[in-house]
């Protein structure tokens, strides 16, 4: 009986998984539009699932009706968890050559913050206090203007894009709630996005399960080469779940949050940090020197000796009760931080922080003193 209804249980998902391919499909062959696709591509379960399908629907089109443009986007915030970046590395160099090799319109691309807005020019170079639950800048600057800037540069190409993303109602609650709200009533699969005049969210594996990705990451076999074996043993070690990709403020709260565990190494919105610790446990032990540096870098941010009086503009703030609001980091602090982070690099033994960042935090540092001397002559 058991293995009747394992047989059974195979088949359901076989068919549902062709349903899907087989969507995607009609969709990619829609005549009314020929707007380009950006997939959004984070190296997670759920995007990993919506790229495999792309990728099949491609295929099983001739190579004559292969008209619509295909881009697979990941975004890399510059302070990713480093065995996720390296996997994500690894499965977009995959996914690129195998596009080539059998001549899809697909192009890989990689979304980084702007020089002047990575996560150590704004923390250690401006002083921003560490990010939390009410203060998250990080989402903005690293994530959300990146990855919508290269849908913007492809919406004033082409007059839209098709955002294609694998966000699914059983997630969360909220997330339910989302796309309830979003649903097309008049049949389309695209939904207008809230905050990107001109592009379109295309959402195919909407109405999965958790338990339905992972037996389809686990039945079908990549279609760019290998199977998903990697990602599963990532999920493993890192205790589940990971940052999604976030394209607008009221995504956010999907980000660094107990529903998404490994996405930046430096993240201070999460009371701890639990991927790294299951690296760690897994026997990645040259990571610890990342967490204490983070549960350092957490505990730190509303120490008064290290935060300035004034915000940056020079104004000091209040909340509504009267209670001061403190300014950024000061520059004794920020060297702190910077050194620290310095030692933990080479301890690492690997890049945590670039050359060019470095001289944009020493410009910023100079500006702030200069500013500070005024202040105080004057």
């Amino acid at each position: 009986m058991g293995e009747r209804t394992e047989i059974a249980d195979d088949e359901s998902i076989a068919e549902r998984w062709r349903d899907i391919v087989r969507g995607i499909r009609d969709e990619y062959l829609d005549s009314t539009h020929r707007f380009p696709w950006v997939v959004g591509f984070s190296g997670g379960k759920d995007s990993t699932v919506v790229a495999h399908g792309v990728f099949e629907a491609l295929l099983s089109i001739p190579p004559s009706q292969r008209s619509r443009e295909v881009h697979i986007v990941s975004n890399d915030t510059l302070v990713e968890s480093p065995l996720v970046i390296t996997h994500l590395d690894v499965v977009t160099k995959c996914i690129e050559a195998a596009a080539q090799n059998m001549n899809l319109p697909i192009t890989v691309a990689r979304t980084h913050p702007e020089s002047d807005k990575t996560f150590w020019v704004l923390l250690i170079g401006k002083g921003y206090p560490s990010p939390n639950l009410t203060m998250r800048w990080c989402t903005d600057r690293l994530k959300i203007q990146p990855t919508s800037g290269y849908i913007k540069r492809n919406i004033s190409q082409y007059g839209a894009a098709i955002v294609v993303l694998g966000v699914r109602r059983d997630e969360s609650q909220t997330r339910q709630r989302s796309i309830d709200k979003r649903r097309n009533d008049r049949g389309s699969n695209l939904t207008p996005h809230t905050d990107l005049t001109g592009a379109f969210i295309y959402r195919p594996i909407v109405d999965l399960t958790t338990d339905d990705v992972w037996e389809i990451l686990g039945s079908f076999h990549a279609p760019w080469g290998g199977n998903h074996r990697d990602l599963f043993q990532l999920y493993r070690d890192a205790e589940g779940g990971e940052c999604p990709v976030v394209l607008s403020q009221s995504e956010a709260p999907g980000c660094g949050t107990r529903n998404s565990r490994f996405g930046c190494w430096t993240c201070t919105v999460v009371e701890k940090d639990k991927s790294l610790q299951g690296f760690i446990d897994s026997g990645n032990h040259h990571f610890k020197p990342l967490v204490e540096f983070r549960d350092w870098l957490k505990a730190i941010r509303n120490n008064p000796e290290m935060r300035q009086a004034h915000r940056r503009n020079g104004r000091l703030s209040f909340d509504a009760s009267g209670k001061h609001i403190p300014g950024p980091f000061t520059v004794q602090a920020r060297k702190q931080i910077l050194e620290y982070l310095l030692r933990v690099q080479e301890e690492f033994g690997a890049r945590l922080i670039t050359d060019e960042e470095l001289d944009l935090i020493y410009q910023f540092w100079t500006t702030d003193l200069q500013q500070e001397k005024g202040l105080a002559d004057g």
